[in-house]
C-alpha cells in the first residue's frame, strides 16, 4: 500500500515548505490531494513530483520551465517513467539502522578517552548528530566498528582520521561511478530528451547497477587488504629471524 502523507508531512519529507504546496499546485505542477472530509492527503507520488521539483530548480530551472518540462514529459507519455526514475534513485542506497544514546551511555561504551571534541569532530564528519543531551548514530554497523577498533586500543581521534580519509576516498569512487553512468547510460543531454521507453530502460539500469558499485569497492577493498596483510607478516617474519 502507499504511503499516505497529511500536508506538514509531505513538505517534511520533500524538504519544501509547507506554503509551497499550495504555490506549485497554481501553478500546475503538483496536482491536488485526495480528501477525506477535511483532511487532505498525499501519496507517495506527490512526494517523488516534489522532490523532482527541488531536484530541478536546484539545478537553474525556472517554475515555468519545470511546468513545461513536465507537461512535454506527461504528453509523451513519459511523467510516470521519469517519478519511478527519481524513486529508484534517491531511494536509500544502503539500510540503516539508528542508535540514539545519551551522553554518559556513550562514555561508558568509548570510555574516557573519547573527548567532547571527538564527539564534534564526528557530528561535522556526519557521523553523529547531537541533540541536547542525546548523541545518534545514523549508522549501527558503523558504531559497532568504531567500538571494535577503540576495543582493541585504537584511539578514537585516529579513527575519525581514517574515516574522513575514507570519505574522501568514497566521494571519489561515487563521482566515478556516477560519471561513467551519466555518460553511457543516461546520456549526455540529459533526461529530458528521453522517451518513456528509454526512461523506463534508464530505471531499470539503475536498479540493476545499484548493487553493482558497492560490490566492485568491497571485492577490490578485500583484495587489496588481503595484499597489504600478506605483505606485512612477511616483514613481520623477516624481522623475528
Amino acid at each position: 500500500m502507499g504511503g499516505r502523507y497529511r500536508r506538514e508531512d509531505v513538505a517534511r519529507a520533500a524538504g519544501v515548505k509547507v506554503r509551497n504546496l499550495r504555490y506549485y499546485q497554481e501553478r500546475g505542477l503538483l496536482p491536488p490531494p485526495r480528501r477525506e472530509g477535511r483532511i487532505a492527503w498525499y501519496s507517495d507520488d506527490h512526494l517523488t513530483r516534489l522532490r523532482l521539483i527541488s531536484d530541478l530548480l536546484g539545478r537553474g530551472y525556472t517554475v515555468n520551465g519545470i511546468a513545461e518540462l513536465l507537461s512535454a514529459w506527461e504528453d509523451g507519455g513519459g511523467l510516470s517513467q521519469l517519478l519511478g526514475l527519481e524513486r529508484e534513485m534517491t531511494r536509500d542506497w544502503v539500510q540503516e539502522e539508528p542508535v540514539t544514546l545519551t551522553r554518559a551511555a556513550l562514555r561508558e561504551l568509548f570510555g574516557p578517552t573519547a573527548t567532547a571534541a571527538d564527539t564534534r569532530r564526528a557530528a561535522a564528519l556526519g557521523y553523529v548528530t547531537v541533540d541536547g543531551d542525546l548523541v545518534t548514530y545514523p549508522s549501527r554497523r558503523l558504531l559497532e566498528a568504531t567500538l571494535a577498533l577503540v576495543r582493541q586500543g585504537v584511539p578514537l581521534a585516529e579513527i575519525l582520521d581514517a574515516g574522513e580519509f575514507v570519505q574522501a576516498q568514497a566521494a571519489a569512487l561515487a563521482d566515478r561511478f556516477v560519471g561513467l553512468f551519466r555518460r553511457h547510460v543516461i546520456g549526455v543531454e540529459g533526461l529530458e530528451p528521453l522517451s518513456a521507453t528509454q526512461l523506463q530502460h534508464v530505471t531499470a539500469a539503475v536498479k540493476a547497477l545499484r548493487p553493482v558499485a558497492g560490490e566492485v569497492v568491497a571485492t577490490e577493498f578485500a583484495r587489496a587488504m588481503a595484499r597489504r596483510v600478506d605483505a606485512e607478516v612477511a616483514e613481520l617474519l623477516r624481522t623475528e629471524q
